[in-house]
């Protein structure tokens, strides 16, 4: 792997952890909407990292998922529970974001804090062995 390419994922990497302790943060301080979205945007950024070990990339979010699906979903190297996640996490964003009187109930939302932190930690290793191959 060339070296540009390794800093663009260790970018994105960094930029995932910084992500999600945002969204822990934010829980702390009730932003409910704000934990959501940034939940998501630490995936897709770790995602985008995972996308790179390929020489895979998007600038759209739903290529972001699309490739996602194919490459490491139905290929078997990242589990689809962790798709599903993904998938569910886009879909909240989506409404936090664009959707009139929509309220998230806070201990779901911890619920997928503890999720996101697991499914990172999960998506690291990945990459850490796609890097390494």
């Amino acid at each position: 792997m060339n070296r540009p390419q390794q800093n663009l994922i260790n970018y994105r990497r960094q930029k995932a952890r910084e992500t999600l302790e945002d969204a822990e943060i934010l829980f702390s301080h009730k932003r409910i909407f704000s934990v959501v979205n940034r939940i998501y945007y630490a995936l897709f950024y770790e995602i985008i990292a995972l996308l790179l070990t390929q020489n895979l990339s998007s600038t759209k979010h739903s290529g972001v998922r699309s490739m996602f699906n194919e490459h490491f979903i139905k290929t078997g190297k990242v589990p689809v529970e962790i798709g599903k996640f993904y998938a569910h996490m886009f879909e909240f964003r989506q409404k936090g974001d664009y959707s009139d009187f929509i309220e998230f109930d806070v201990a779901k939302v911890e619920q997928w804090l503890m999720k996101a932190k697991q499914y990172l930690l999960e998506l690291e290793r990945i990459i850490e062995t796609e890097i390494y191959r």
